[in-house]
């Protein structure tokens, strides 16, 4: 993964001894970061390592870990059901054409069917409110062996999405990482399957990981709210944190659909350091993106910004991934 929107986590269980990599995107850098563009390049080596990506049909179980407002809820679900349901151009389920060119070695692409399959409100903190990385893990655990309304233990085509309410601190989150997807351990969840999670960053860090509605700390601009606030981006969905994980979670499906084991789609030589698909793209939502800049996007009648249309009439924006074809950062809103 790109320098700086990666981070490992390293591990050891008593019984035996490995490296464990987990892959994970931070947005703060990106207001400063000059090498992000949307242009194409021949400097990108993005290359296939023969491992599975997600050809069938996934069934999501969202976990929602704490207490959640149930309006960013609703937003959430809204952004997942758009991502196989027809909306005017461009659409989330455009969007979505752009990670459905990635193959694995059988010729099959990534899936365009994308079900939420189940629900699990863990709203007793189960693991309390300050959580490692490992700990999501046995928070899945927990969502799929609870009595008596348990998530299915799905190793078929089960994605696996672990968000946590604004009450909860992870390990790492808003300094050094906003998301991260990886797999499960047999050890803790009794199968290996893959998952992510995204925290709401709204009172905790939405100028680290809801920028550009939000400015990072260390770019010299007032908070939200606050006089003498100019060129803020509004969030389309009335609330920064709720749309900032959004795009997050964008992010961090695309890469875990297209490299779900950690041997399948990424750039570089190292498999411990991989650059995937939506690490080539942070902070690009538009033609003309990088740098800090996100590029060339819409604007509603309030003047919020967005790129993809979405069910319901909803606005999202989303950051662009690296399209294989046209060998650059790609989105259906892009100007050509």
């Amino acid at each position: 993964m790109q320098t700086l929107y990666s981070h490992f986590l390293f591990l050891c269980f008593s019984c035996f001894s490995f490296v464990v990599l987990v892959h994970s995107w931070s947005q703060s850098q990106q207001f400063n970061q000059a090498n992000n563009y949307e242009g194409s390049s021949n400097l990108v080596n993005l290359e296939y390592h023969m491992g599975p990506v997600l050809t069938a049909p996934i069934s999501l179980y969202i976990i929602w870990y704490g207490h959640w407002n149930p309006t960013h809820q609703s937003t959430i679900r809204d952004f997942l059901y758009s991502l196989s349901s027809p909306a005017p151009f461009p659409s989330v389920s455009d969007w979505w054409r752009t990670v459905r060119l990635y193959t694995d070695q059988t010729g099959s692409n990534i899936t365009g069917n994308i079900a939420i399959s189940g629900e699990y409100y863990d709203y007793k903190y189960s693991h309390g409110n300050r959580l490692t990385r490992l700990t999501i893990q046995s928070i899945i655990k927990t969502s799929v062996s609870s009595y008596p309304r348990a998530l299915p233990l799905n190793y078929h085509n089960g994605l696996y999405m672990v968000l946590t309410s604004s009450d909860v601190l992870v390990e790492e989150f808003c300094r050094a990482v906003c998301g991260f997807h990886y797999f499960t351990f047999p050890a803790i969840v009794g199968v290996t399957m893959p998952y992510f999670w995204v925290g709401y960053s709204g009172s905790q860090c939405p100028g680290m990981c809801a920028y550009p509605f939000a400015w990072p700390k260390y770019s010299g601009k007032p908070p939200p709210g606050s006089s003498g606030v100019d060129n803020i981006m509004g969030a389309p969905n009335g609330d920064a944190g709720a749309d900032g994980m959004i795009s997050v979670i964008a992010h961090e499906l695309a890469e875990v659909s297209s490299n779900p084991l950690v041997n399948a789609w990424y750039a570089g030589d190292d498999p411990t350091a991989p650059t995937e698909i939506a690490d080539l793209c942070v902070g690009v939502y538009g033609s003309g993106g990088g740098g800090g800049y996100v590029g060339e996007v819409y604007k509603d009648s309030w003047g919020n910004g967005f790129n993809v249309n979405g069910v319901r009439g909803r606005k999202f924006l989303v950051q662009w991934i690296w399209n294989p074809v046209k060998r650059r950062c790609f989105g259906p809103n892009a100007m050509d």
